[in-house]
């Protein structure tokens, strides 16, 4: 059954002009009806891509279409993010749970996919190769190392704690007001501060406002979810993560001012993993190299 079609009353984020290529889509899954961008024949391998935070599928458009010459590219605004469900809960599990079923939707019940995440979409990419490798082919994080990795590193690594602060920022009550004052002056800060050498234009920036705005505190709940409850957190955050045997390629800017790049490979949690430190980008790096990080996606998938 093909995805249904974003309908005018669903799209309660403003959804700007985009490549005539592109469909508006909606992924029917049991968690609700998640909006989705989709470019590529739909006849092509199926490839997910996963957002982060403070983001939405929109802003990788020229990256997402220059990998849909060789794929049938999917991108679904994630739980919390307008016009996808904003209700939680917002922990890993739940959020693999609703990647596994986009598979599903787009590559067929029991079906194998690529899958693509950044930020938090590659932590949820993680997440899916560790509880069900046989649903990813081949998998591609940007900008995060394994997720046990980057929570050893943050108290361990005295520079990684200072560029954390947002995290513990993002506990406090009333953290989506912060969030979101000042015309969302917070957010933009972010993304100065994670890629340095690059700036969002208007009118995605606008786009991009406008999802956060009618999201938020939704998208605050991710980092809410790995702290709380503190109860049982050492298990919580360990359990289930065993080696992950899908071939993966880890892509991280050597100037991300968000997740500093790795010092070691830490191969422990992988039975095939590649890790590339990408020079001269920061956080956003598909967003400021989309041809050259598609290029080296696309040759990684093949």
């Amino acid at each position: 059954m093909p995805p249904a079609r974003l309908s005018p009353c669903e799209a309660r984020a403003k959804i700007g002009p985009l490549s005539p290529s592109v469909e508006r889509i909606v992924l029917s899954l049991p968690g609700g009806a998640f909006p989705a961008l989709a470019w590529g024949d739909p006849a092509a391998p199926p490839l997910l891509w996963l957002h982060g935070f403070p983001d939405h599928p929109p802003t990788a458009a020229p990256f997402l279409e220059r990998l849909a010459r060789t794929r049938r590219v999917v991108a679904p605004w994630l739980r919390g993010y307008a016009p996808s469900p904003l209700g939680g809960p917002y922990d890993l599990d739940t959020l693999a749970a609703d990647a596994i079923a986009c598979i599903d939707r787009i590559a067929g019940p029991g079906e194998r996919a690529d899958l693509i995440g950044h930020d938090w979409g590659a932590a949820i990419t993680y997440r899916v190769c560790a509880i069900a490798p046989e649903r990813v082919r081949r998998a591609i994080t940007l900008a995060l190392p394994h997720p046990l990795t980057a929570l050893r590193a943050i108290p361990r690594r005295p520079d990684q704690l200072r560029h954390s602060w947002y995290m513990l920022l993002f506990q406090l009550p009333g953290a989506g007001l912060i969030a979101g004052a000042r015309d969302l002056a917070l957010i933009d800060r972010l993304w100065r501060v994670w890629s340095p050498r690059f700036t969002l234009d208007d009118e995605r920036r606008a786009e991009l406002h406008a999802c956060l705005a009618a999201s938020l505190p939704a998208p605050l709940g991710y980092y809410r979810a790995v702290l709380r409850p503190v109860a049982g957190l050492r298990d919580r955050l360990t359990r289930g993560w065993g080696p992950i045997s899908t071939p993966l390629l880890q892509l991280h800017g050597a100037e991300d001012g968000c997740v500093l790049p790795p010092r070691d490979p830490d191969d422990r949690y992988f039975l095939s993993r590649v890790l590339e430190i990408v020079p001269e980008v920061g956080h956003f790096l598909h967003l400021e190299q989309p041809a050259a990080i598609a290029d080296r996606a696309s040759a990684w998938l093949s």
